[in-house]
């Protein structure tokens, strides 16, 4: 059963509970549910999102990030595998922004974001290591819709993930009705 309880979330996005999530799943050995390690700080104004995954592999250079929320989100969250770099800002309040305005319900950085008030302001759903004001270097390069591994964990196009309060979880279906 799930808890009742008051979360401002995306769209799409039903009521849920990851702690609930875990407790139905805790016994799951294969690899089918996956929980992330505590590692990541609340950033954007949806502090509840869910959505099914699209995922960028880049290190220390945002050139795909910035084509992933220019194109159309379609409710999804999209992973970003940033090498867990706190050097520089994968993800700022522009970015952040055209997320919002492109239909993304969140964005989930193993990096650094930036701009925090324009984050906060921001309707969508953010996750990431920490602050950084410097930007990144546009090169071009990096992956886009690979398996990755975001602090240790493998996440994959087309998994679901699901972030509230008690942390993020990723699944290969989706956990609500």
């Amino acid at each position: 059963m799930m808890k009742d309880t008051f979360q401002m979330t995306t769209p799409a996005c039903p009521t849920f509970s990851t702690c609930d999530f875990c407790d139905a799943h805790k016994g799951d050995d294969s690899g089918a549910f996956r929980v992330l390690p505590p590692v990541f700080q609340i950033y954007g104004a949806a502090p509840v999102f869910c959505g099914p995954v699209s995922t960028v592999q880049c290190f220390e250079d945002n050139s795909l990030v910035k084509a992933a929320v220019e194109s159309p989100g379609l409710g999804r969250v999209l992973v970003v595998d940033g090498g867990g770099s706190l050097r520089r800002a994968l993800v700022g309040g522009n970015l952040a922004a055209a997320a919002a305005r492109n239909g993304w319900a969140g964005v989930v950085i193993d990096g650094c974001v930036r701009d925090v008030a324009e984050l906060h302001a921001a309707a969508i759903g953010i996750r990431a290591l920490g602050l950084m004001p410097l930007p990144t270097e546009k090169r071009g390069t990096g992956l886009r819709d690979v398996a990755i591994r975001i602090q240790g964990v493998w996440v994959r196009p087309g998994d679901w993930l699901y972030a509230d309060a008690d942390g993020i979880v990723v699944s290969m279906r989706p956990l609500h009705e």
